[in-house]
């Protein structure tokens, strides 16, 4: 390619934080082609030994890279591997398969390739409307199997001489990042997927950048090509020029310097300039992150995710399963809050063991609170787990998707169910725990006054807030312009849901993408919103920016911005006023 060319940048979305450079190397994973022939009837028996074969080859490597990861990262994340392990028996998978050898004559490879594409068909239209690491899942295996009847080389290969490259694909799989050498491959960009694929979950952990939901980066790419991907905001530049190169040793220069200020920031309140504390906590999606966000400064866990305990598995996460985690996060802060989110399941998020009817539009449908009522016991069993947990240090339960008081009565029902189930046992729990409300919808945001009598704390997730009130879906790249959270609606709801907060004496606190940018973050302060709950690797950067920002300018900012007409407008204004607090935390074009 031309290396006059202007550089080519594209739009995604965060799937790993952190920024690199380096050259494209492509990962062109497509399914191998079959051949289409057909066996004898007497070589029948031949193919489905072939095809136990491949299984138990793909078996042996699968459990191998599950061993590797569970010491590499921990036993949460070598669980993701369960899914494909458990299929290799799926009696879909595998009767299938066996039948058309048998009745069809077709070897073992077409045979599998025919299951896997009917399988594949099925299941994007079946009652888990959006089950995309399920059908990532199958792809992978798939390849795999095929490879092994096939007699092809591992498609995952990147070989042995190459240093420093950037890896870009239509999509990736758990067992290509898990095995990953971050000194080598530091970093990944991908046409596909999005921050809660199990691939980018293991990226995350193993600390190398990632966008995802690029669009088309594996097409407007070729090796050696160099490339930047900032993982912090999904933006990935191709072929940079000088000036995009400067950028990026600037912020990558910046990005280090947190680092090298973490131990002091760590201890380290975030108190303004003019002396008002702010809170910081951190989301987590996954136990093993809760040390290292404490070690960066973490006040407590915002926001828990519990979605990895279901999601693309096929049984009811058992109790000890559960309380083990939930406790391993309550005892690496046990001075501060620790919020856990109930299963925040529908949408992209339905488990395999939950037989749903399949709906046309599942982000309207049953959400959140909605599933809890029809799925009782699975709730009972996640709440009993989190009473048990909260002995061990300030464990508090959010719901998500409330709109309404009595869908937090719903869940004290069945939190005082659970009790008296733990009491009978004579297990030991925490008696008094506190209950909020996510704030997700406008009808929320708009009810919080009343929604403040009924939760102990309310806490604001912007990403669904900003989807619901604009009805734009935040995860189409089409339509990334018109996801705004400086939208006034946006803007006036959230002051609305911190004036409600304040007015009832309960927590108000903040999380989602907004709450990571620098803008974001001192748009959320300035209309109320003290307790922010970020990512782990934005901790440095975010505390460097509240210790460097005075509260009263922040707000007299955001009252304006408030009455701004337009979102774009209310960003400019915004922004143009705190330039000074931006300058002292980040160097200029970070």
């Amino acid at each position: 390619m031309n290396d006059t060319a202007a550089p080519v940048v594209l739009k995604g979305f965060s799937a790993s934080e952190g920024i690199a450079r380096g050259p494209v190397h492509r990962i062109d994973r497509d399914v191998p082609e079959v051949p289409r022939v057909t066996v004898p009837p007497e070589g029948g028996a031949r193919e489905l030994e072939r095809f136990r074969r491949a299984r138990a080859r793909a078996r042996q490597e699968l459990e191998g890279i599950k061993r590797q990861t569970a010491a590499r990262l921990g036993p949460i994340e070598a669980r993701i591997f369960d899914p494909q392990i458990l299929m290799l028996d799926d009696p879909e998978v595998v009767e299938g398969t066996r039948r058309y050898i048998s009745e069809n004559r077709l070897t073992a490879a077409r045979a599998f390739d025919w299951r896997m594409l009917e399988l594949k068909d099925r299941w994007s239209r079946t009652s888990h409307p959006m089950v995309l690491d399920r059908l990532n899942d199958l792809d992978d295996l798939k390849v795999r199997i095929l490879g092994r009847l096939l007699g092809l080389p591992d498609p995952w290969g990147i070989g042995d001489g190459e240093h420093e490259i950037v890896a870009v694909a239509k999509d990736l799989t758990p067992s290509f990042v898990a095995l990953l050498d971050p000194s080598r491959v530091v970093a990944l960009a991908t046409d596909r997927g999005t921050r809660t694929s199990h691939w980018a979950i293991l990226a995350r952990s193993l600390e190398v950048p990632a966008a995802a939901g690029l669009g088309d980066v594996t097409d407007r790419t070729a090796d050696g090509q160099a490339i930047i991907v900032d993982g912090w905001s999904g933006r990935v530049v191709i072929g940079p020029d000088a000036g995009e190169e400067e950028r990026f040793e600037r912020r990558r220069a910046a990005i280090r310097g947190w680092g090298h200020e973490t131990p002091a920031m760590a201890r380290e309140e975030a108190v303004t300039l003019d002396r008002q504390a702010i809170t910081l906590r951190v989301n987590l999606d996954l136990p093993g992150e809760a040390a290292r966000a404490r070690a960066l400064g973490a006040r407590g866990v915002g926001l828990f995710r519990t979605e990895f305990l279901v999601v693309g598995r096929s049984t009811v996460p058992e109790e000890e399963e559960q309380y083990r985690a939930y406790r391993e996060v309550a005892e690496a802060f046990p001075s501060h809050p620790v919020l856990i989110r109930t299963f925040d399941l529908g949408g992209d998020k339905f488990p395999v063991f939950l037989r749903t009817p399949a709906e046309d539009n599942p982000f309207l449908g049953r959400r959140g609170v909605r599933v809890c009522p029809d799925e009782p016991e699975l709730f009972l069993i996640q709440l009993r787990a989190m009473l048990r947990a909260a002995v061990h240090g300030d464990l508090r339960i959010m719901v998500p998707l409330v709109n309404t008081g009595t869908e937090i009565e719903t869940v004290r029902e069945l939190l005082a169910m659970a009790q008296d189930h733990l009491e009978s046992e004579d297990l030991p729990f925490e008696r008094s725990i506190e209950v909020g409300a996510m704030i997700e919808t406008p009808a929320a945001a708009l009810a919080a006054p009343g929604l403040a009598t009924h939760a102990d704390f309310l806490s604001i997730g912007t990403n669904d807030l900003v989807q619901y009130t604009l009805a734009v879906d935040r995860t189409n790249t089409r339509l990334a312009h018109l996801f705004d959270p400086f939208h006034p609606a946006v803007l006036r709801q959230i002051s609305l849901v911190a004036e409600a907060g304040r007015a009832a004496g309960v927590e108000v606190s903040a999380c989602g993408e907004m709450a990571t940018r620098p803008l974001g973050v001192l748009l959320l302060l300035g209309l109320g919103v003290d307790v922010l709950s970020v990512a782990w690797r934005s901790l440095p950067g975010i505390g460097r920016m509240v210790r460097n920002c005075r509260l009263d300018e922040i707000r007299a900012a955001a009252a304006a911005a408030l009455e701004a007409p337009t979102g774009a407008e209310a960003k400019r204004h915004f922004a143009a006023s705190l330039q000074p607090t931006l300058e002292r935390s980040f160097p200029r074009g970070t």
